[in-house]
């Protein structure tokens, strides 16, 4: 079982399209930092561990190293100390970062290439349909409350992704 580490972001697109509970049904194992859910997600998310979220520690090496780059970045409009803590924790535990925040994609595919692989909110999408877990119709009814939502995903590629899985899938899937 593969483990990935999510980014608040992604939960609330996921929780935005209604395919929250969808998500917690990939074969996947889903964790983010304990700062990060402690702050951002326990109290208007208690659902996601009984779903299967779980809570990791970061190192002392990969809090110090967030910081840094916190600093480092500090001019810039950098990701928040939450995101770069999942990012660390990613790299700590060798899989996956599964993040729909720009600032953090730019700055992992900029200093962490090879190191952190990514992953976000279209990927989970379509491994749901890989998965037999959402149909096309649902995808489309997912991205539209996305879209409704004003979430910031690619919205030229999400049309190209619902048309190509169309034509792979069949139709309404």
């Amino acid at each position: 079982m593969t483990l990935l580490i999510s980014d608040a972001n992604i939960i609330i697109d996921m929780e935005e399209g209604g395919i929250l509970e969808q998500m917690f049904q990939l074969p996947e194992t889903f964790a983010v930092p304990d700062v990060l859910y402690n702050e951002e997600l326990s109290e208007q998310h208690p659902e996601l561990i009984p779903f299967g979220l779980q809570c990791m520690s970061l190192q002392g090496e990969g809090i110090q190293e967030a910081y840094r780059l916190k600093q480092d970045c500090i001019a810039r409009d950098a990701p928040s100390l939450n995101d770069l803590l999942a990012l660390m924790l990613a790299k700590q535990e060798d899989c996956p970062l599964v993040t729909g925040d720009m600032r953090l994609r730019q700055l992992t595919e900029a200093q962490y290439a090879g190191v952190v692989e990514l992953r976000g909110t279209l990927w989970l999408v379509e491994a749901m349909v890989r998965g037999g877990i959402l149909s096309i119709e649902g995808v489309e009814e997912a991205y539209q409350k996305m879209r409704d939502g004003r979430r910031r995903l690619p919205w030229k590629e999400v049309d190209k992704q619902i048309e190509r899985m169309k034509a792979e899938f069949g139709g309404e899937g």
